[in-house]
């Protein structure tokens, strides 16, 4: 599955929905343990000289500089012993790009170009704390450094000459106007907030703005549901306290990085033996999932999950995926810009500081002369 690679070269590896379905998406994902353990391991390999980790909800992606193609098969392996994925699972669903496209796929993930839903805002925000992450472990050099720097003057470029973020949209405002799609009037419907991260803050925001009055908040540590339950007038409830909660509920989203469900299918049909003529809708925002999917298999209850609502905001994306042509045409002219000024960088590294005692990034290895007209891109994705 190797596509051929220059050496040394700009690479990304990574999976993420437009690859892999929601099921290995879930096998694939790191949480914070296995996402330190994963970046140690890139940062022994010794042909990466340098290197971000990208780990959202929906994508898991490396970006790098190695020196070498038998590398990039060495951080697959690496990958596939932290999560404990087969390297056929993996390859499957494994995105591969080298120099140029490299560029051009960045500029397009931090745009929300290339969100499950197209032009959401969030995605920016976690390129940035994974650009700012890999900085602190000074995994990041010459060649990082300008490509994601220009790739936040890109996303912000996009956004402010072009539509694609009008409306700000999110997942969040996805779950919330599912939500008002069904009910219709939200002023009396019983919402459940499950998470109080930022996922979880948006979401009790977008209900309140729709006219939710009936608004509970449950989170791990109770102080952080407090906070946001009072941002909004409702009350706050400790994970402990779902099997009650979960009962008085009409609507519940879920929004936690519990490495496991937070909702069983248990705990869904006790609660729904108290309420058995009322419906139950139960929102899972988190990968990996929070609700057991047999909890949607039970009579009155409808679970709806990140895919899910993918395909319900589809519905509404004309307008925004009007603006995507225009906006790749303005990404792909950065893009081979971009490329003749990182270049002539990946043919002089400098190793990761602690191996010969330097922080990489510290030298300025460009030729005195401009970059060979040789060294091309490839051609931006279509």
């Amino acid at each position: 599955m190797d596509a051929p690679v220059p050496h040394p070269t700009l690479f990304l590896l990574g999976a993420s929905h437009q690859t892999a379905p929601l099921a290995l998406r879930e096998k694939l994902s790191l949480n914070q343990e296995r996402a330190a353990a994963f970046t140690t391991r890139l940062q022994q390999l010794p042909g990466v000289r340098e290197c971000a980790l990208l780990n959202t909800c929906n994508r898991v992606e490396v970006y790098g500089v190695s020196a070498d193609l038998p590398t990039l098969a060495s951080i697959r392996a690496a990958f596939c012993e932290i999560t404990g994925c087969t390297l056929a699972e993996l390859d499957g669903a494994c995105l591969q790009l080298a120099n140029g496209e490299v560029i051009a796929h960045l500029f397009e993930v931090a745009s929300g170009l290339d969100s499950q839903i197209v032009g959401e805002t969030e995605i920016l925000g976690q390129v940035k704390a994974a650009y700012a992450a890999a900085q602190v472990r000074r995994l990041t050099g010459p060649v990082l450094n300008r490509v994601f720097q220009k790739a936040f003057q890109a996303a912000k470029h996009v956004r402010t000459h072009t539509a694609i973020g009008t409306g700000q949209i999110s997942i969040a405002t996805v779950a919330v106007d599912l939500a008002e799609k069904i009910f219709g009037s939200l002023e009396e419907i019983k919402i459940l907030v499950v998470g109080a991260g930022e996922i979880g803050v948006k979401t009790v925001q977008s209900f309140q703005s729709r006219g939710a009055r009936s608004i509970t908040v449950a989170s791990r540590t109770l102080a952080k549901a407090e906070v946001t339950a009072a941002q909004a007038g409702g009350w706050a409830a400790s994970i402990a306290d779902l099997p009650e909660t979960l009962a008085a509920a009409d609507v519940v989203t879920c929004s936690t990085s519990a490495p496991g469900a937070v909702i069983t299918a248990v705990m869904t049909a006790t609660a729904m033996h108290r309420r058995p003529s009322l419906p139950l809708f139960l929102i899972d925002l988190a990968l990996p999932r929070d609700i057991e999917p047999a909890a949607g298999k039970l009579p009155n209850v409808y679970l709806y999950n990140l895919d899910d609502l993918a395909e319900i905001a589809e519905e509404n994306m004309a307008q925004r995926k009007a603006e995507v042509a225009g906006c790749r045409a303005i990404l792909a002219e950065r893009t081979v810009a971009l490329w003749h000024q990182v270049a002539p960088y990946l043919h002089a590294q400098v190793p990761f500081a602690g191996t010969d005692g330097s922080a990489a990034g510290t030298k300025d290895p460009r030729p005195a002369a401009p970059p060979s007209a040789a060294a091309h891109p490839p051609a931006p994705p279509p």
